[in-house]
């Protein structure tokens, strides 16, 4: 073992009541944390072991209220509820950047006192410092000449989980109180898995995500994209496939990847973050899981799901909407982070932007619009076979539970949005009813059903699109907080 630790030198803690500049320091602090990691690394793979530890930290935001008074309490953010010290560690500043900046400008002007950033006691994981060198890779445990633990830090599942979200009592180990929802390392591992689960950078990653299972969506979210690029007006400047395959022009050709990522994923850039990404998530509560534990850290303004599903009443036809305002989880994958007993409500601001979004897609609306979209409980099952089963357990719950329709995915979404106050809906196409004879055979489709799923993807962009013309404020509600919230969305 190494006896000493070599770290960078830092500058001391500055308080600043200027965001622009206090996001400006925690860049300055993270490269040099990033970089002294990275060069000391590289160094040892040619030279060997070092002589000294090699240890630095990530970057945090600190802040501290002696006073109870009460902000503004119809806002859900921005604000600390009692006096105290508040602390969060920091990474990638770059691309939080306007995030950060937003945030800290709330927190100053509404409790009047500075916000301090310095270097935190969290230590840096090597392979977080070095991910983004695509020169540079961490090797496996026992692939150097040197034990990598004894000389570099490496992820520690103590600062990497959901137990500030989870409601768990996080606290950083000087006591201080989390002032946002997730720590440095849980951030950095959720960037990795990202960029490993759908060949796209972060980066590249938009504010309103609309969730998928159904490949037919990726041509027409394209479609849609090379249409918006055409129209300058349009606001959106760019078009990112699967491979970080970015295009500025309508006419542009897209190389398809030889070979897919599990989870594929498409951006509509806009500035600041206000376009839409498009993730195909496949089949399943896993992966709906998957993608949303790790998209949360980007604190997405909203995400839909627009995918398939079972209808389960006779009346309803393929081809028709279900717009979600209950969920029966049988899905499973969530039960132990948040417990069956806690409701996931619809969210008025959501549910009225997908059915203005069906109204304006269809040129139908009010009784008329019955015709085609129900509005009911969407139940979510982990068993994508349930129908070789025994009906009579199943099809009881499902009645009385008012289901509607039947999926795998949308439970698992909302209650991820729920649990990461991350607004949330679902507007599911029938594509088959199995309760009814009409299983998901080749040869079904209807006319009205190919209409439909050509429609169904856009009004999802045009809920989006109306979402984002909304206050932040008025999105992201207190309705989704719970007793003690961090101060940052």
């Amino acid at each position: 073992m190494t006896a000493t630790i070599l770290t960078p030198d830092t500058t001391p803690p500055e308080a600043f009541t200027d965001a622009k500049a206090a996001v400006a320091r925690l860049q300055e602090l993270y490269t040099q944390s990033v970089s002294f990691l990275s060069e000391h690394f590289s160094r040892s793979s040619t030279e060997g072991q070092p002589p000294a530890r090699i240890r630095a930290f990530y970057p945090e935001i600190r802040f501290t209220t002696s006073s109870f008074a009460v902000a503004d309490s119809r806002l859900s953010f921005g604000h600390v509820s009692q006096p105290g010290t508040y602390a969060a560690t920091i990474t990638r500043p770059d691309l939080f950047a306007f995030y950060l900046e937003k945030q800290m400008e709330l927190l100053i002007e509404h409790h009047d006192v500075p916000v301090v950033i310095g270097a935190s006691d969290t230590p840096m994981p090597v392979h977080f410092a070095v991910a983004g060198d695509p020169n540079v890779s961490v090797p496996q445990e026992g692939a150097m000449a040197f034990t990598l633990r004894d000389v570099f830090d490496v992820p520690d599942l103590a600062t990497t989980n959901d137990a500030i979200v989870n409601g768990e009592g996080f606290t950083y180990p000087d006591g201080a109180a989390p002032l946002a929802p997730f720590t440095a390392q849980r951030v950095d591992y959720s960037l990795a898995r990202l960029a490993h689960y759908t060949a796209t950078s972060p980066d590249h990653f938009q504010n309103h995500i609309l969730f998928t299972n159904y490949q037919f969506y990726v041509e027409e979210f394209e479609a849609y994209a090379r249409k918006m690029l055409a129209d300058p007006e349009s606001g959106y400047t760019s078009f990112v496939s699967t491979g970080n395959v970015e295009i500025t022009e309508p006419d542009a050709a897209i190389a398809v990847p030889p070979k897919l990522p599990q989870m594929p994923t498409y951006h509509l850039k806009r500035k600041h973050g206000g376009g839409i990404t498009l993730v195909n998530i496949g089949v399943g509560p896993s992966n709906a899981k998957t993608a949303t534990d790790h998209i949360a850290v980007l604190r997405p303004h909203a995400w839909l799901m627009v995918g398939h599903c079972a209808g389960l009443r006779n009346s309803q036809r393929l081809g028709d909407f279900v717009l979600a305002h209950a969920y029966l989880r049988e899905d499973k994958v969530l039960d132990d982070d948040l417990p069956l007993w806690v409701p996931i409500p619809p969210l008025a601001e959501i549910q009225v932007a997908l059915e203005n979004a069906v109204a304006e897609v269809t040129k139908l609306e009010g009784y008329e619009l019955k015709r085609i979209m129900r509005t009911g409980t969407v139940a979510s099952l982990d068993n994508r076979n349930w129908e070789l089963r025994d009906q009579t357990g199943p099809v009881q719950r499902l009645s009385q539970s008012r289901a509607v329709a039947l999926d795998m995915e949308s439970a698992t979404i909302a209650a991820n949005g729920f649990r990461f106050r991350v607004p949330y809906g679902t507007l599911l196409c029938v594509s088959d009813k199995p309760l009814h004879g009409e299983l998901k055979l080749p040869g079904m489709a209807s006319d009205f059903y190919k209409t439909q799923v050509a429609a169904h993807l856009m009004i999802g962009i045009r809920a989006m699109e109306g979402l984002r013309e909304m206050p932040l404020a008025r999105i992201h509600s207190r309705k989704l907080r719970s007793f003690e919230e961090t101060a940052f969305l």
